[in-house]
């Protein structure tokens, strides 16, 4: 069984802008990337949206519907496009970004969870962009901290009660924490998982340690 179109999409998506079906799958693995960012949409949803079901389970029963695709896929079962050589004998990118989506929304404080999911969904694209062309080499790791520091800090303030000056210290932390977690080559891991858990834990460590900072 197919999830794709033989290549049509993408080769339509990467005319659009000037290039070819290659360049079509890269955007298209961005945008689905920082799509992840609407998952925060669960925060807008009743405490129990299905009445008598609390809506943690919610999350945690699409990462099981999500880790059943990707099982099939590894079982040779399933096509998936834009599957890269590394996934092909371990679970997929967009699996791990899910474990880590869900493992914010059940287990961090909303602010943390806010700051991290939108941390990895706009600024893990922005850091393949930068590290995979020679144009955007300069601008790394300056502007993935940037934009991470800036969406941290509004997630800190806006959905937390932290003041300005204390979001941007933390945020700071979170922002140097996720790049550096992002880099390694892991092996058994991914660094859609890294980038999104590890600042989550350090600044769940510090909301521990400074009660009331965030």
């Amino acid at each position: 069984m197919q999830l794709h179109r033989q290549g049509r999409f993408r080769s339509w998506l990467g005319s659009r802008f000037g290039g070819d079906a290659a360049l079509g799958g890269r955007l298209g693995r961005r945008f689905l990337h920082a799509g992840g960012a609407l998952t925060l949409i669960y925060y807008a949803f009743p405490p129990h949206l299905l009445i008598v079901i609390p809506n943690w389970t919610i999350p945690i029963a699409a990462l099981v519907a999500l880790l059943a695709v990707d099982g099939l896929r590894l079982a040779g079962r399933l096509e998936v496009p834009e599957i890269r050589p590394h996934e092909r004998v371990r679970l997929a990118s967009y699996s791990y970004f899910g474990i880590a989506i869900v493992v914010s929304l059940v287990l961090f404080p909303e602010p943390i969870a806010f700051a991290v999911i939108l941390g990895t969904a706009i600024v893990d694209p922005i850091i393949g962009e930068s590290r995979g062309t020679p144009a955007g080499a300069a601008f790394y790791p300056v502007l993935p901290f940037v934009v991470y520091f800036a969406l941290a800090t509004v997630s800190l303030v806006g959905v937390g009660h932290a003041s300005l000056l204390t979001a941007s210290l933390l945020a700071a932390v979170a922002g140097a924490v996720a790049i550096a977690s992002e880099r390694p080559q892991w092996t058994y891991l991914d660094d859609d998982l890294m980038m999104t858990v590890i600042p989550g834990l350090v600044l769940l460590g510090l909301a521990l340690a400074f009660p009331g900072s965030i």
